[in-house]
């Protein structure tokens, strides 16, 4: 940026897979200008000072809220609508700044982007945490991470939600400082700070990945921010996603879930102990540990949410073995169900490595899924003396319903794939998600409930609740298939070249000439394809606003969340329930069309 850019770094071009925006996903480019004057942007600063002065900063701030703060502070300012990202971005900042300030330099993370060094003349290579920055001074990322690392920062030299989240359940951080362009910032501190995470976020002055700069003196301001008092501290479900992730550390793993062969690790030689070394080895890796947090935060949701509190590592959480294990059960049915998935779709790589079938067989692969739902079962089974067998009992009839249900709704896109007659309609793709992702929110949700008490009363709202959420978190997946998700697809399109019967395909046929139907046909499943095919569809569908109309319901199935959790009590459940759709629905939709 040309004005007031003095102490302002710059890089070249980064070696970083670089996403071109599509059609359907530039609602909000408009609004992620940044002021190109430096004074105008410390202005915008000050001026959420004095805004974030008056906000409750019991609760993490919501992004309706966020916004609205900001529009206002904007009038007020006579700012133009372009700046509406920065603007939240600053009073964000001043909401945490405090609480921010109070987290002791070595509980702190400071994210930097790939795309602030010099590509021609980077020495550093890659690995599994991001840039293994060497320090040799050729560009700022070095600067930042030599002052970071003698106050004692972890730094992470990567982009995006997993990288932050990955660190933060498993206990290392307690604060995030982030540099990053708007839009990174959008999709990967919104998540975090919806748990409750303090953060504060440094945008980057472009949002061109190829070359970009930033304000040195922000960044050096703020990786030394240091309290002078205690703030009051915002509620947080961190604790809670912790002791989900915890679980399946090494240490509570065996003592929740004793191996029964013995030993940790198989003799190579033991073909008894192979298969349970090969499940547990599974079970350990990778994963966000969702599924047991719902459980978890489910059971203190009716006793209270004692446990949703501002995060403290010396304040363990306190929740029964017995609950731990009913919620880690959740997590081992899931991962059963990734690996038949795996081998059903011949994927290739889950969680950075290949498939457990491609490395070991399918046969193997097989039986390592179907071990996986007998330890499932007897995690939740040998609980009926602390948890009472009437409890026990509700949660097996749950589990087993959910996985008839899973097993339905796979066996649909199957038959769909492998027959002759690849039609499909909008309300049959609704039919098999609800079959597919929503069953297991229903028993996670269910099971947590259940824990605590008599559960009767609210069945009805769980699997309304969860119905929905499932739907649309799918519908989300199959957007994200074109957006790129650096969870676990690296490529676009894969749902097309693997001939998966998504919403996205049903909106397409339902309105697509004869013509473009033969074309979508020839490529379904033809994972020998070449990028130019995958092209060819995304301009079939976009041809087709199916990915107007695929948001629009993505909206429509969060109002009905919205709704229930609304509705719901004791506070604690409706807050929780709240938070699944703050955080699992999250999506900046374009508004609705006029009469919609």
């Amino acid at each position: 940026m040309a004005t007031g850019t003095e102490n302002v770094s710059s890089a070249g071009p980064a070696r970083v897979r670089h996403r071109e925006p599509e059609a359907h996903d530039l609602s909000t480019a408009h609004l992620k200008l940044i002021p190109p004057a430096k004074e105008l942007r410390l202005k915008i600063r000050l001026e959420a000072v004095r805004v974030a002065a008056n906000l409750d900063r019991s609760r993490p701030l919501t992004k309706e809220l966020l916004r609205g703060h900001a529009e206002q502070l904007m009038r007020a300012a006579g700012l133009p609508p372009g700046y509406l990202g920065f603007t939240m971005v600053a009073i964000s900042n001043e909401f945490w700044r405090e609480q921010f300030m109070a987290v002791d330099f070595k509980r702190r993370l400071l994210l930097l982007p790939h795309c602030l060094k010099h590509s021609e003349t980077c020495p550093a290579d890659y690995d599994a945490a991001g840039l293994n920055c060497t320090g040799c001074g050729g560009c700022v990322i070095a600067d930042f991470k030599l002052t970071a690392d003698e106050l004692g920062y972890k730094v992470l030299v990567a982009e995006g939600t997993p990288a932050m989240l990955k660190v933060l359940t498993c206990g290392e951080v307690d604060a995030v400082l982030g540099i990053a362009c708007l839009n990174a910032l959008e999709r990967a501190f919104d998540k975090v700070l919806k748990v409750g995470v303090p953060s504060l976020a440094v945008p980057l002055l472009s949002n061109d990945c190829a070359a970009t700069t930033v304000d040195i003196d922000w960044v050096n301001e703020a990786v030394k921010l240091r309290a002078t008092a205690a703030p009051k501290r915002t509620r947080t479900y961190l604790p809670l996603l912790r002791a989900a992730n915890e679980m399946f550390a090494d240490s509570q793993l065996n003592a929740l879930a004793p191996r029964s062969r013995g030993a940790t690790t198989a003799d190579a030689t033991d073909p008894i102990a192979a298969t349970e070394s090969l499940g547990y080895d599974w079970i350990a890796t990778g994963g966000k540990r969702f599924r047991p947090f719902i459980t978890l935060a489910a059971y203190d949701a009716m006793n209270g949410g004692k446990n949703v509190r501002p995060a403290d590592m010396s304040t363990p959480v306190e929740l029964p073995a017995a609950v731990r294990r009913v919620a880690m059960a959740m997590e081992v049915f899931h991962k059963a169900s990734l690996l038949h998935d795996d081998i059903e779709d011949d994927d290739t790589y889950r969680y950075g490595r290949e498939t457990l079938h491609r490395r070991h067989g399918v046969p193997t692969a097989i039986n390592v899924g179907d071990y996986l739902i007998g330890l499932g079962y007897r995690l939740v089974s040998r609980e009926a003396k602390a948890l009472g067998a009437e409890a026990v009992t509700d949660i097996l009839e749950r589990l087993s319903q959910a996985h008839e249900k899973l097993a339905e709704g796979q066996g649909a896109e199957l038959f769909w794939r492998d027959g002759g007659n690849k039609e499909i309609k909008p309300l049959d793709a609704l039919k098999i998600y609800a079959l597919k992702t929503a069953p297991a929110f229903e028993a996670a949700l269910y099971a947590g409930m259940r824990l605590a008490g008599p559960a009767a009363a609210h069945e009805p709202l769980i699997a309304e609740f969860s119905r929905n959420l499932g739907v649309a978190y799918q519908i989300i997946n199959d957007l994200e298939d074109w957006d790129g998700d650096d969870d676990n697809k690296l490529v676009r399109g894969q749902d097309v070249l693997s001939a998966r019967p998504t919403l996205l395909l049903a909106l397409a046929l339902e309105t697509a000439t004869p013509a473009q139907k033969r074309e979508l046909h020839e490529i379904l499943g033809d994972k020998e394809k070449c990028e130019c095919a995958i092209h060819r569809v995304r301009q079939i569908y976009a041809s087709h606003q199916v990915f107007e109309q695929a948001e629009t319901m993505v909206r429509k199935y969060r109002e009905r969340c919205e709704t229930v959790a609304n509705g719901t009590t004791p506070d604690a459940l409706r807050e929780l329930l709240t938070f699944f759709v703050n955080t699992m629905l999250e999506r900046d939709l374009p508004p609705l069309p006029a009469g919609q």
